[in-house]
């Protein structure tokens, strides 16, 4: 007798197409079979050891995080409800170009502290890996959820060239390139970049197009967080679509938004490019979360070529009075690369947390408040705090436009990433939230998006762009990575006074058919596991 049945279920199967009413059953991790209006048409019901009534609740697809920074959190925190409570039973890891592998022992210390702020150092972690391969075999003895890795292509630079502003040597190159080619073999989906970050930043495009052209001999994707979200966005955005399709690469768009008062209104202008792109055979996806403000570190503001070095070089350039001057030029004046190139309004920078306890003190409030509060310039202010807190600290960016997320999130190639970062004593709630804030605020209260609709983007879109054969579908034969939530409930529980409060209405998670939330609570249970790359 089989495992579980999952009775009068309103299935919305991630395909788009309608709801139907079914019992779903699941054996050995799998759906193995979906008996359609069964109570109605009177015929013999399956049964399985166990029955759970599901009436009055959606059973769709374990929805997908496209854009996940819980490298380290899954390690850390076997109990992980910030996401599988949100119904996500899989999240792509590896974002921004910044990751822990491939690493040698350099690269990981340099890596931990550049990336602390999204992280924490993962001093209570056992870095017992150093490879692509070995880090999914970590992974492998047992997470919350599922998890897929991107090659972070920053932390492939600093590992062969170093955090040096300058090209690679047709050596260096090379070298990349293997290096690329070993990680797609071990199980990497693609390649990331954060070409707002150090040393990703100083990759010129033709590096990125000869890494990318391995990703694609391999079916991989590439995922560029790009040069500019802001002054010059939709040139970034160009660049990027024209880079892929010289490597011949599919090309998946990380947090795509379009952000500052200089992009206000302008989604509609990027929506036109690719779909002109789409029209001539361009592979494109997308994914956004569902909020305005932005998260990232504090540092990242910075121009690049204060990062040149790593961060240790940062640290310097900050303590020397003339050169942190400089570096204040560039971000209130200039516009710094690292904010885009537009000039940093501190008002809309929040610190969201802080390495070191002490400074707790900063964090919920913005730079220009703490400024004033401590009778000094903003400047003075976000100088010290990196110093005090060793690049540590991280941020809200509260600098989106509410028109432009409706426009985006409505494209047929869009899906759902929370890119929650889960360190900080405040962190963005989109961490906690994003998933449930689709289906409550986005489907049920505005009408955005169709519940049909919208399961789709989080469930069998984002399968697809990772070529998951089994994954982001209700149907027999596929895994049993499931959700069931009220449709008429179901909302985040998080806000940005209160970002760690879990959602409601969503009551089961199952991952490889065993309930990692049941009756709304945590189990034990550990069933994830690394998704790897199919052979082609």
């Amino acid at each position: 007798m089989e495992e579980l049945v999952i009775r009068d279920a309103d299935v919305v199967d991630g395909s788009g197409g309608f709801s139907y009413r079914a019992d779903v059953v699941v054996d050995g991790g799998r759906i193995v079979s979906i008996v359609k209006e069964a109570a109605e048409a009177g015929c013999q019901r399956p049964k399985a050891r166990r029955e759970l009534d599901a009436e009055g609740l959606v059973l769709s697809p374990g929805f997908i995080d496209m854009h996940a920074h819980s490298d380290l959190a899954l390690l850390r925190d076997p109990d992980h409800s910030a996401k599988a409570a949100q119904g996500v039973t899989l999240e792509v890891l590896g974002q921004d170009g910044l990751s822990y592998a491939p690493v040698d022992d350099r690269t990981l210390a340099e890596v931990r502290r550049a990336i602390a702020g999204w992280n924490g150092y993962g001093d209570d972690i056992d870095f017992d890996w150093r490879s692509v391969g070995e880090y999914l075999d970590r992974l492998d003895r047992g997470i919350a959820v599922n998890a897929a890795y991107l090659i972070p292509q920053g932390t492939l630079r600093a590992l062969v060239v170093g955090w040096e502003d300058r090209e690679a040597t047709a050596q260096e190159l090379g070298r990349m390139r293997r290096l690329v080619a070993e990680g797609m073999e071990q199980g990497a989906l693609g390649l990331s970049s954060g070409l707002t970050y150090t040393p990703g930043m100083y990759a010129k495009d033709a590096e990125l197009t000869e890494l990318c052209r391995v990703v694609a001999e391999y079916g991989g994707y590439y995922c560029p967080h790009h040069r500019s979200y802001g002054a010059g966005a939709l040139e970034a955005y160009e660049e990027m679509v024209a880079l892929a399709r010289e490597a011949g690469c599919s090309l998946h768009l990380a947090h795509a938004t379009m952000n500052f008062g200089v992009n206000k209104g302008r989604a509609p202008e990027l929506l036109a490019l690719l779909d002109e792109a789409l029209a001539q055979g361009a592979d494109i996806s997308l994914d956004t979360y569902p909020y305005t403000p932005g998260a990232t570190t504090l540092a990242a503001l910075l121009p690049s070529w204060a990062g040149e070095g790593g961060p240790e070089a940062v640290l310097k350039r900050l303590a020397d009075d003339d050169t942190a001057e400089r570096i204040r030029h560039h971000m209130e004046v200039v516009g710094a690369d690292g904010c885009h190139g537009v000039p940093v309004e501190w008002d809309t920078i929040e610190i969201s947390g802080v390495g070191d306890a002490a400074l707790a003190d900063f964090v919920g409030r913005t730079v220009a408040e703490a400024a004033r509060l401590r009778g000094e310039s903003p400047w003075t202010t976000a100088r010290g705090l990196l110093l005090a807190d060793r690049l540590a600290p991280s941020i809200l960016q509260h600098v989106g436009h509410e028109e432009n997320v409706r426009t985006i999130m409505r494209h047929p190639v869009h899906t759902g990433g929370s890119d929650g970062i889960l360190q900080g004593a405040k962190p963005h709630p989109r961490a906690y939230g994003t998933f449930p804030r689709y289906l409550g605020t986005y489907v049920r209260e505005l009408g955005v998006l169709s519940l049909e609709e919208c399961v789709a983007h989080l469930t069998s879109r984002p399968a697809s762009r990772l070529r998951l054969p089994d994954r982001g579908l209700v149907k027999e034969g596929y895994r049993a990575d499931l959700v069931l939530f009220d449709p008429r409930t179901v909302a985040p529980g998080s806000t940005f006074e209160d970002p760690r409060r879990l959602p409601t209405g969503i009551p089961h998670v199952l991952v490889d058919g065993r309930f990692v939330i049941e009756d709304g609570r945590r189990t034990d249970v550990l069933a994830g596991r690394a998704v790897r790359r199919s052979p082609m």
